[in-house]
């Protein structure tokens, strides 16, 4: 097969248009439609779907091929971190999804640090909630993913652990008290979707509470927001609740609820060489946030 086939086949399924690929590859938009036929004759399938409308989709196989195809150059890219002969982490590029918290406590640190060791390596940045980014390292549009758990299937180094808090305005009559009950409170509960739903539905089931017709919101800001206002007693995570400003009072709920903070992939061994020191440098930087949040 030819890889350069294959490299342009990723890049126009990616971005699902011809014009925006040959930008990005360099080439002209004759050349990527050639090879795209080129690669499709070759391998006696079609990749794409050409509709009038929607413009270029995948097949159902073009969807596989693109899996296998960034497995490729992930392998390719570790065989040039490998075999240079000065230093291993030279060039290459690390892609990693992180959910907006971990984006904000964790990665500036981070990554300054693994620039100043790697300053040639690029880090290539997706953000979305953890059930995203786990379908990104499933389908390989990332190389490691930072999630919540739980973690399923992949491989994973721990962070940190987390857990819920109550948030309530210094004038509610919650803020004099030292735990918040759920059960009493269950229909006035506000909370942020992406990563905590798992966490709070099992605990909460495990001690036969069910939340009553409250507020769900996609940001902690938005939740902020509505405690402020009134609206509700909002349960965020204490790590979220550090990544945001607030003027609110922080209070300990009933039954407690915990989640853990990791790094996932498909296989943490075959890692490339620079996502491996990307994921010791994160380790080392989630130990001393681990502490601060203590």
């Amino acid at each position: 097969m030819n890889l350069n086939l294959l490299r342009i086949f990723v890049q126009v399924a990616e971005t699902l248009n011809i014009t925006e690929a040959s930008k990005a590859l360099f080439i002209s938009q004759p050349a990527v439609s050639k090879a795209i036929r080129n690669l499709e004759s070759s391998l006696h399938v079609q990749l794409f779907i050409r509709d009038k409308h929607k413009g270029l989709l995948l097949t159902e196989v073009g969807r596989e091929v693109l899996v296998l195809g960034r497995q490729m150059k992930a392998v390719e890219n570790s065989i040039y971190q490998i075999v240079d002969p000065e230093n291993r982490l030279l060039g290459g590029k690390v892609t990693v999804g992180s959910f907006p918290a971990a984006t904000t406590n964790l990665l500036p640190k981070a990554i300054a640090i693994f620039r100043a060791n790697y300053p040639l390596v690029r880090i290539e940045l997706l953000e979305g909630v953890s059930d995203q980014i786990k379908q990104w390292v499933d389908d390989r549009t990332v190389e490691l993913g930072i999630v919540v758990s739980p973690f399923y299937s992949f491989e994973f180094k721990r962070l940190q652990s987390d857990y819920m808090v109550a948030l309530v305005p210094a004038d509610h009559p919650l803020a004099k008290e030292s735990i918040i009950d759920l059960e009493c409170y269950r229909d006035e509960v506000i909370f942020c979707k992406g990563g905590h739903e798992i966490a709070i539905t099992t605990i909460l089931r495990e001690h036969r509470i069910e939340l009553g017709e409250g507020l769900t919101v996609q940001s902690a800001e938005t939740l902020i927001r509505m405690v402020r206002n009134g609206l509700g007693i909002g349960l965020i995570s204490n790590f979220t609740l550090s990544s945001v400003p607030h003027d609110l009072v922080v209070k300990t709920i009933r039954p407690g609820i915990s989640r853990d903070i990791g790094i996932v992939a498909h296989s943490l061994g075959e890692l490339s060489p620079a996502a491996k020191q990307l994921v010791n440098v994160l380790l080392q930087v989630g130990l001393e946030s681990s502490e601060g949040l203590d």
